[in-house]
C-alpha cells in the first residue's frame, strides 16, 4: 500500500470508533488510577454518536470526513475530551482538505494536524503526561519515514513502536495537567490514559490494516 484512499480511510475511522467503544472500560480503568476515571466513557460517547450519524457525515473527501466528525465529537464527547479530540480532528481535517488519498507525507501532515489541535485546545507540551507523549513521537516518526522515503507499512510500524514507548514514558512523569496534577509525585507509576489509548488505538489500526 503506497497511499490511503478515501474508502480505506473511512474503513479506518469506522474501525477506530469501534475500537474506542470496545475499550471504553479499559480506558476508564486507566484513568481511574490518577484521573477522574471517565476518560473512556467520555470519548466513547462521542464516537458512538459518530457511528449513529455515519451516513450523514460529509464524505466528499478525507478532510470533509474529519471536519464533520469533529463537530460531533466536540458536542458529544464529555469533559475535556470534547474540545481536545474535536479540535484535533478539525485541524487534521484542514490538513487533508480536498484529498481523496494520502501518501506518507500527507499522513505525517495529517497527524501533525492532530497534534496541533490537541495543543491548541489543551495547552500541553511533550512531557506533560498527556496523550501528546504518545501522539508526538508517533507523528515525528512518520515524518522521519517520509523524509527517508520509507514504505507506508514500515513507517507506521515504526511509529507505533514510538507511540508505545511514549505511553510507557508517562509512568515516569509527574503530572502537570488535568486532575492528576493534584496528585503530584503520587502520579508516578501510572499511565496517562490518553497516551496509552493513543498507543493502543494506533497499534490496533496497524494490525488491522497494515500488518501482513
Amino acid at each position: 500500500m503506497k497511499t490511503i484512499n478515501k474508502e480505506t480511510f473511512l474503513n479506518m475511522l469506522a474501525f477506530l470508533a469501534d475500537d474506542i467503544i470496545k475499550n471504553e472500560q479499559y480506558f476508564c480503568d486507566l484513568d481511574s488510577v490518577a484521573g477522574d476515571g471517565d476518560f473512556g466513557s467520555s470519548i466513547a460517547k462521542g464516537f458512538k454518536e459518530v457511528e449513529a450519524k455515519w451516513h450523514s457525515l460529509n464524505q466528499d473527501d478525507i478532510g470533509s470526513i474529519m471536519r464533520s466528525s469533529s463537530m460531533i465529537i466536540m458536542e458529544k464527547c464529555g469533559g475535556a475530551s470534547g474540545p481536545i479530540w474535536g479540535k484535533a480532528f478539525l485541524m487534521a481535517g484542514r490538513s487533508a482538505k480536498g484529498k481523496q488519498e494520502m501518501d506518507l507525507t500527507d499522513l505525517s501532515d495529517f497527524f501533525q494536524g492532530l497534534v496541533d489541535g490537541v495543543q491548541k485546545a489543551g495547552k500541553a507540551q511533550l512531557g506533560d503526561k498527556t496523550l501528546l507523549d504518545s501522539l508526538i513521537p508517533f507523528t515525528e516518526s512518520l515524518k522521519k519515514g517520509a523524509e527517508s522515503d520509507a514504505c507506508l507499512e514500515t513507517a507506521i510500524q515504526e511509529a507505533v513502536k514510538k507511540a508505545e514507548e511514549g505511553a510507557e514514558s508517562t509512568k515516569t512523569i509527574i503530572a502537570s495537567k488535568g486532575r492528576a496534577r493534584y496528585l503530584g509525585e503520587r502520579s508516578l507509576g501510572a499511565y496517562d490514559a490518553g497516551a496509552k489509548a493513543v498507543s493502543v488505538l494506533m497499534s490496533d489500526l496497524y494490525q488491522q490494516f497494515f500488518q501482513n
